[in-house]
């Protein structure tokens, strides 16, 4: 039996195969573990020693120093766990082995001790570098060629990525920042944990996808692993590599919520609400509440669209999205001018900047996820998806380095700088958007064709998703 008749044989639930649940609550708290740690990383390494909650007495600019590394890191790693996938263990494996060394790291950062902080830093940037390029794979693995429900699958998995990263802001930022840093890390180490145990029970959902194609003994994963890549292949590689500088942009103007934004939220804005100052860290939840409750909002959008015949390729979805996502740091600067003139600026700032980051983050990151499973060789696959997460550390880096330039030329001209460039950039790539879209041979052209081969109950299961 093919892969693809395989993958026609799955169990399903709501539309959808069963094994996206699974790969949904993996990746959920993973996220909760990641984000947890993200999101009281940078407050404790400027918390002074004295402090009754201590930390680590960092300067804001050592901090984000450290931070633009350490994210940079997490996700460059992707190459070498995607390589490590397609060449000697497959995705299956992979994400298994990235559990339990993220598992290790999280736990080992709960000790109080340095040399446990830099190595509970070292397993996590492994750890994320495994699992992360491997497991989106296999959520793009779960669907045939042409298969019209792959986008709003990878939204349904990119909206546990951020239940994970909502819950974690509120749990382990109201832990860390109340009770002590390093309980805060330990309590994201047992959520990781509970994700890989789920995980590994429900192998039986994930019988078909994942495995490592190097010894199939399937003809066409053998021909797919042996063969010479072809034009159309080498094409659709150039039009990934380059829709990724979007990527590069976009996590660079983002990735300000963790560094930047949040010392902001910390430092200057007027907190108090009822009575009660909201924390610092809860900020961080504010996009992934908005990415689960508009999450299938803007999938819908993007799908009516398409049925319209209206334009609504991945590369105009992307482009979007960085334009929209950089239109929200104006209200930083709204934010920056109101605090130069009142001492301090108001929430609802923060809100609507997050706001618009989270409409142009689900224009453009789960978008990007299917795009890569449409355009990478399945050869390459891993690693073509680790190349992307790389790109989003290089944003993370980059992102970190703004940010240290914020206290030489002032938060208003760095917000504005962000804006400006963001849909500047944007603008320039919609220009060859249409050159760019030739290369990749008509690869999303089918999908609008693909209704009478959808599961019986697909329409009923789609109007209950939306």
């Amino acid at each position: 039996m093919s892969n693809q008749a395989s993958i026609m044989k799955q169990k399903e639930l709501f539309g959808h195969p069963v094994g996206l649940y699974v790969l949904f609550f993996t990746e959920m708290w993973e996220r909760f573990s990641y984000y947890g740690m993200r999101a009281i990383l940078v407050l404790y390494l400027v918390a002074q020693t004295t402090d009754e909650n201590a930390g680590l007495g960092w300067t804001n600019a050592e901090a984000l120093a450290l931070y633009g590394w350490y994210t940079m890191l997490v996700y460059v790693a992707s190459i070498p766990g995607g390589w490590i996938a397609d060449k000697l263990l497959g995705q299956k494996k992979s994400v298994l082995y990235g559990g339990i060394l993220l598992v290790a790291g999280h736990s080992v950062l709960a000790i109080e001790e340095m040399w446990a902080f830099y190595t509970g830093l070292g397993l996590i940037i492994a750890g994320v570098g495994m699992l992360k390029p491997n497991i989106s794979t296999m959520v793009g693995g779960l669907y045939k060629k042409g298969d019209i429900r792959r986008d709003k699958g990878f939204t349904i998995f990119y909206i546990g990525i951020n239940v994970g990263a909502f819950l974690s802001s509120l749990i382990v930022g109201y832990v860390g920042e109340v009770h002590g840093w390093h309980y805060g890390f330990g309590l994201a180490g047992i959520g990781m944990a509970l994700g890989l145990l789920q995980y590994v029970l429900g192998q039986k959902h994930l019988k078909y996808v994942g495995n490592f194609i190097g010894t199939s003994e399937n003809a066409e994963d053998k021909e797919a692993m042996n063969r010479p890549l072809t034009k159309v292949e080498k094409d659709r590689i150039v039009v990934l590599l380059i829709s990724f500088l979007l990527v590069i942009v976009f996590w660079g103007a983002f990735e300000q919520a963790g560094g930047l934004m949040n010392i902001y939220a910390m430092d200057n804005t007027n907190r108090m609400l009822m009575g009660w100052e909201v924390p610092a860290s809860w900020f961080q939840s504010l996009n992934a509440m908005f990415i689960i409750f508009l999450g299938t909002t803007v999938a819908g959008f993007w799908a009516k669209r398409k049925l319209e015949g209206k334009v609504a390729t991945s590369l105009f979805k992307m482009i979007i999205g960085l334009i929209i996502m950089g239109t929200g740091f104006f209200f930083m600067s709204a934010a920056s001018a109101q605090l130069e003139s009142t001492g301090a600026s108001a929430m609802y700032w923060l809100v609507l900047a997050y706001l618009f980051h989270t409409v142009g983050e689900l224009c453009i990151s789960p978008v990007a996820l299917s795009y890569i499973t449409k355009l990478a060789p399945l050869k390459y696959a891993s690693l073509m998806m680790g190349v992307f997460f790389a790109m989003t550390g290089l944003g993370n880096k980059l992102a970190g380095l703004l940010g240290e330039s914020a206290s030489k030329f002032g938060e208003f001209t760095i917000f504005t700088g962000i804006a400006v460039f963001c849909i500047a950039f944007g603008a320039i790539v919609m220009l060859f958007r249409k050159k760019l879209e030739v290369l990749t041979h008509g690869v999303e052209d089918d999908e609008r064709d693909m209704n009478d081969e959808l599961p019986e109950g697909y329409e009923l299961a789609d109007e209950k998703i939306n």
